[in-house]
């Protein structure tokens, strides 16, 4: 098996696998990961492989908390092998009590930090996030709250997700200016089809030594070597829930793609893990699983090739 690799999340001490596992698939209906069973043979093949990095969101599952609560049960007596990662901000559907919008308020954190650790049967989160941005609330009071729960030990480290470059300046200097802990991580969507991040994100999180977490990066899956103009595996989020990706996709680009693997004897999944973590500022790719091959297929495919700089140039212009 190959061996995985490791690195520091932004500028931080927390070592992730470069490699994670995107959790949104637990619970999820019409999946191997929808029953407990599936969820514990994807962790345990996770741990198994090497992967640390493991990543969820009180939002996800078809019941909100359930990947959670599959989570907790699956992770029994393995807690301290992985980096657990959760996000707060989404609405819960009443799950955490009203909350009138403001989910990155003092209030509302504490209840979904507290609902979030009795799902995961754990005493501490080691990435806590903010899901999105809270237009009502302060971000000095939503670092402010973060602050006191990495006091109380519940939280270790904080990170968010889908801020934009503006975003991610304010709160990184209203950290400073507050005296509070630094948000460690940004989680944007990023993948060979979509780049936004490119503008503004991406020189934002590289300006403030921050870790950055693409979500999609394999694109739903496309870009995992297992479809074609066709179609692709009957039980894949894309043909499930998803089609129009598959349709809507630029095959002329991909098959030019797929061609150019083809002539380095590599895979199209390698290829991409490849240009994902070439990028700066990239630390881990996180990667969604419902069986446990797929957790060895991206562990392998993260080590199968090392690309010259000629190699992540041609393919960032190819997509551009």
């Amino acid at each position: 098996m190959a061996e995985i690799h490791y690195r520091a999340l932004g500028d931080s001490g927390l070592i992730v696998s470069t490699i994670g596992l995107g959790c949104n698939n637990f619970g999820r209906t019409g999946t191997a990961t929808q029953t407990q069973a599936g969820t514990n043979a994807v962790i345990d093949a996770a741990i198994d492989s090497g992967v640390t990095f493991f990543d969820t969101a009180d939002i996800y599952g078809a019941e909100r908390g359930l990947s959670e609560t599959l989570m907790g049960r699956a992770l029994k007596g393995k807690r301290d092998q992985i980096v657990l990662a959760s996000k707060f901000g989404m609405d819960m559907g009443g799950l955490n009590g009203p909350d009138w919008g403001a989910r990155g308020s003092r209030r509302y954190i504490r209840l979904a930090v507290e609902a979030s650790l009795r799902r995961l049967q754990t005493d501490w989160i080691d990435l806590y996030q903010l899901h999105q941005p809270d237009p009502l609330t302060p971000i000095e009071e939503t670092l402010a709250t973060l602050d006191d729960l990495i006091t109380e030990g519940k939280i270790r480290y904080i990170g968010h997700s889908n801020l934009s470059g503006w975003q991610i300046a304010e709160a990184e200097f209203t950290a400073r200016i507050g005296g509070h802990p630094r948000f460690i991580s940004s989680q944007n969507e990023y993948s060979l089809l979509v780049r936004d991040a490119e503008d503004e994100v991406l020189p934002a999180v590289n300006q403030y030594g921050l870790g950055f977490l693409p979500f999609f990066p394999l694109y739903n899956g496309l870009f995992t070597g297992k479809f074609t103009r066709d179609g692709g595996p009957a039980d894949s989020r894309i043909m499930m829930i998803r089609k129009h990706l598959l349709d809507n996709a630029p095959w002329e680009l991909i098959e030019e793609y797929q061609k150019f693997c083809d002539e380095r004897e590599i895979t199209m999944l390698a290829a991409t893990f490849a240009w994902l973590l070439a990028q700066p500022g990239l630390t881990s790719v996180i990667a969604g699983a419902t069986k446990p091959q797929q957790i060895i297929q991206n562990v392998e495919a993260a080590t199968a090739w090392q690309p010259s700089a000629d190699d992540i140039a041609w393919i960032s212009q190819l997509f551009e």
